[in-house]
């Protein structure tokens, strides 16, 4: 256990932004986190637990209490056999992308699809972090954590996690710690079927076919750095938490409003807009579609410090000195300016620190 003092939590997070921690405490076993957790509880300090920094916007004026770095490590087969799988426990400070690697390298198949992503496996079920027709939630068994009210290791089976669109029981609380996090993946060489259609383009294969797990992982990166998705310190397009908005999810009736509303805004032989049927009966449609044709182009904001992302319309990004204010600012007037033309709110990705979009 390391602690230091009025850290600059900036170098900490992919945006780039963001103001001084009171205190940084980087833990390096699961013991450590717990009791690092539990001491700061017991102070009655402000408490903020920092993964890889891949979603988090930090204000500012910093965090004035301790922030609880987790650096564990260990990736742990349970069993590998034919039938039941792979069964691999995840501590949660293992980087995220380093753990796609390692599946596809043994041949255990169901994330390999979610390759690139930055942060930490720790954070993977809070989001339910999914991308190319694949989810976390796919191949979680269970989720181990630190339960701050009551003071105890308490582990989740996938049906308790709640597991839904961008979302988990885990999100928009601070009671629960993810300590560590078990999957149960396929034991093969061939993919999960391709289940996104311009990964399948990439590939040059049809919806569903299964291709090898390098090939998949390969064509996954290839698609993500088209987009500015896969960190290079030299790129500012990748200075950024990926996609800053979910893509909304509406009823039929709010679809059916939305795309008529389309239409007397774009035009009535206009393409319509995405549309992807969710299994509750909801449709879901695409937040990049939204923000473009209300009029925000890719590097939006240019030359200003905060712009959109000259590769991908989803991204915010931090073009180089740019403060948590100036890319806050940029995402209230594309999130503003989508609700103005179309009458969605898009609602943020990111986490938010001292700060309110």
């Amino acid at each position: 256990m390391r602690e230091e003092h009025d850290v600059p939590l900036s170098s900490l997070t992919t945006m780039r932004v963001g103001g001084r921690a009171s205190r940084l405490i980087t833990v390096e076993t699961t013991d450590e986190l717990v009791d690092a957790v539990r001491e700061v509880d017991d102070a009655e300090e402000p408490l903020l637990v920092l993964s890889g920094g891949s979603n988090l916007i930090v204000a500012d004026g910093g965090f004035p209490g301790t922030v609880v770095r987790v650096a564990t490590t260990g990736v742990t087969r349970e069993s590998v056999d034919s039938c039941g799988g792979a069964v691999v426990r995840v501590a949660a400070g293992e980087d995220w992308d380093g753990v796609v690697a390692q599946a596809v390298e043994q041949g255990w198949a169901g994330i390999e699809a979610l390759s690139g992503i930055p942060g930490l496996t720790g954070a993977t079920p809070i989001q339910n972090v999914g991308a190319y027709g694949q989810e976390v939630a796919q191949t979680i068994a269970q989720v181990r954590t630190w339960d701050r009210e009551e003071q105890a290791v308490r582990t989740f089976f996938n049906a308790d996690c709640r597991f839904s669109y961008r979302h988990s029981r885990f999100k928009g609380t601070d009671r629960f710690v993810v300590l560590d996090v078990l999957y149960q993946l396929e034991v093969a060489d061939l993919s999960r079927p391709i289940a996104y259609a311009a990964l399948a383009d990439g590939l040059g294969v049809p919806l569903g076919t299964r291709v090898p797990l390098a090939d998949t992982r390969a064509a996954v990166l290839e698609q993500r750095r088209k987009r500015g998705m896969v960190l290079d310190a030299a790129d500012h397009d990748t200075w950024s938490c990926g996609s800053f908005f979910t893509n909304p999810i509406l009823t039929q009736a709010e679809f059916d409003e939305f795309a008529e509303r389309a239409a007397e805004r774009l035009g009535f032989e206009a393409p319509v807009p995405p549309r992807f049927a969710e299994p509750d009966g909801r449709v879901k449609t695409s937040a990049a579609w939204l923000i473009e044709k209300a009029g925000f182009a890719k590097g939006f904001g240019l030359p200003a410090p905060a712009a959109l992302s000259t590769k991908h319309t989803l991204a915010v990004t931090n073009r180089g000195g740019a403060t948590a204010s100036d890319v806050l600012a940029l995402a209230r007037q594309v999130r503003d300016g989508v609700e103005d033309a179309f009458g969605i709110r898009l609602v943020n990705e990111p986490v938010l620190v001292g700060e309110q979009l």
